[in-house]
């Protein structure tokens, strides 16, 4: 299938999105953002693909965030419920996803890659959240995910300023999972897709949800006492037997995903 603000590209299991609008630094609308949450629910429907990588077209940008020459011109619609990159508002998906930074990450590119589980910056990666220098807050989770990930008073400093944030700087903090030379961006986050494949994929899947659930409960006991939805589809699963069974024959294991 041919689109028009992002190349699609699958590696056996592996599906690599890139955000292709290079000429305004992989910034988008609302008619890439529709296109980028189509691509995506294909992604979390096929059983055949089990981890996927966004990046940016090009050296300089991962995404600069919102078109905002679009919203300008007074023609801007809201995009679908999926948000930004059809990543920002997307809550529902179980599959590990990883952001491959090369260049800038702002406002919206930044809450794209937040929503991603591991982000793989080159070292000319720039994180900011932007909005408030232009009259808006980072709606699409920046304000929300952000003081999550990093103490509140570090996400504050990023926050209420706007102020840009280097890769290194970025790791030191905490929402950025590994620094790769520049330009290698993508084949650092192929490195931890080849990873992430060697596990079941139910296990992956579920150690995400119960990570993610768990940590919306107040206490410790009541998260580790819960058996969320996926990690019963994992514990009822043939591959819940093969893993044990592949380590004690000695073997790599044959993940069946059923």
């Amino acid at each position: 299938m041919t689109h028009q603000f992002c190349t699609v590209q699958d590696e056996g299991r592996l599906r690599i999105v890139t955000l292709n609008r290079p000429e305004v630094l992989n910034a988008l609308h609302a008619d890439a953002n529709d296109e980028l949450a189509a691509v995506w629910d294909e992604f979390a429907a096929r059983d055949d693909l089990w981890v996927g990588i966004v990046t940016g077209a090009g050296g300089r940008a991962f995404s600069a965030g919102n078109d905002l020459k679009v919203q300008a011109s007074g023609k801007r619609r809201p995009s679908g419920p999926r948000g930004f990159a059809g990543l920002s508002h997307r809550f529902d998906l179980e599959k590990p996803l990883i952001a491959a930074v090369n260049g800038v990450a702002m406002g919206g590119g930044f809450e794209a890659a937040l929503a991603c589980d591991i982000i793989i910056a080159s070292e000319n990666a720039i994180f900011a959240l932007p909005e408030p220098r232009v009259g808006l807050i980072a709606g699409a989770g920046g304000v929300h995910r952000l003081p999550r990930i990093i103490p509140m008073k570090k996400a504050m400093g990023m926050m209420l300023t706007g102020r840009r944030v280097a890769a290194r700087e970025g790791f030191e903090l905490g929402f950025v999972t590994e620094v790769v030379p520049e330009g290698q961006a993508l084949e650092g986050a192929k490195r931890w897709a080849a990873m992430i494949l060697e596990c079941s994929p139910k296990a992956v899947r579920a150690s995400k949800q119960a990570a993610y659930r768990g940590m919306d409960e107040q206490k410790l006991e009541t998260a580790m006492r819960t058996i969320y939805p996926v990690q019963q589809e994992n514990i009822d699963s043939q591959d819940y037997i093969e893993g044990p069974k592949a380590f004690a024959e000695k073997r790599k294991p044959n993940w069946l995903n059923k």
